[in-house]
């Protein structure tokens, strides 16, 4: 059987993984260019696999209609906003997921975002790079208010960093978190409304579907601190980028610090690009070496059981 795997991550960390697949007797046609495929590429490779390892490559019905053989996709990573998986069970085709294999990595990001901003460290470095000597003021995290909004895996590694440096730490999510729960890692449920008005950062970590698009628009943003910092380390489309383009320009919020986007990459006229107080990241929230292995490790065991039932 084949199996088709299309993030560069591979290549660089997963080539033991590879082998293991192999010897399982599984023909494994990798990435190794350092590329991004076309999409006209990916489906030339995809319609003749029995299993596709995705990363950003989108699978929608033309895809899977173009792939008879196919019985298995797996995530490189959580979010399955690009694959259409109601359309893939109904194929009868096996929608899996990496659920953990980056998490710290992802919160690790987040928390990079909040010490940028607390100490204006972008903008620092960028004009003393231009011969500038310019000392901002900046303010210590310790007591700051972060509240997380989706607490999962990621919020919660995040939770434990944040606490762990003496950050008050409250949580939303659209299940109830237990009393245990909260104990466990030193935070507060509250509800959405209350977490944007006390939040001096607040930090997204949800899915994209119809609940949450546009889930942070001009209402929640006008709830939110004047010196409040919005983080979006989840998906594009989650945040209406025209209202946040606002919000930022008059000063309603003080800053956003994104590695999302709702169209990657951006136009290089998008207006955000142009703000001193948006910073935007490309996509790599997840990408470290260690989330790599793992990921890579994990997707390639889902894809080896799935197939064994064949």
């Amino acid at each position: 059987m084949k199996v088709l795997i299309t993030p560069r991550g591979f290549a660089n960390n997963g080539m033991k993984f590879i082998k293991e697949m192999e010897k399982k007797g599984l023909e494994v046609n990798y990435n190794d260019t350092g590329l991004s495929y076309s999409a006209e590429h990916f489906l030339n490779l995809a319609k003749n696999s029995d299993a596709i390892i995705v990363g950003v490559d989108t699978i929608d019905r033309k895809v899977i209609d173009s792939c008879p053989k196919l019985k298995v996709i797996c995530k490189f990573g959580v979010g399955t906003d690009n694959i259409d998986v109601e359309y893939a069970k109904e194929k009868g085709i096996f929608v899996g997921r990496t659920v953990g294999s980056n998490s710290n990595s992802v919160a690790e990001h987040v928390m990079s975002y909040i010490y940028c901003d607390s100490k204006n460290l972008f903008n620092s470095i960028k004009e003393v790079k231009n011969h500038q000597w310019n000392k901002y003021t900046g303010r210590e995290i310790d007591k700051k208010t972060l509240g997380i909004i989706g607490f999962g895996a990621i919020g919660k590694h995040l939770a434990k960093q944040a606490t762990g440096v003496g950050m008050n730490v409250l949580v939303h999510d659209v299940f109830d978190i237990s009393n245990e729960e909260q104990s466990e890692y030193n935070v507060q449920q509250e509800n959405l409304e209350n977490i944007l008005k006390k939040s001096d950062y607040i930090s997204l970590h949800l899915p994209l579907t119809k609940s949450t698009e546009d889930l942070i628009s001009k209402k929640e943003l006008n709830m939110m601190k004047e010196n409040s910092c919005l983080i979006n380390a989840a998906r594009g489309g989650i945040v209406n980028e025209n209202d946040l383009y606002e919000a930022l320009t008059k000063g309603e919020i003080r800053s956003a610090f994104f590695d999302v986007f709702s169209t990657e990459p951006p136009a290089s006229d998008n207006k955000l690009l142009a703000l001193n107080n948006f910073f935007l990241t490309p996509h790599t929230g997840a990408r470290t070496t260690e989330a790599d292995i793992r990921t890579c490790g994990m997707s390639a065991q889902i894809i080896m059981d799935k197939l064994n039932k064949f």
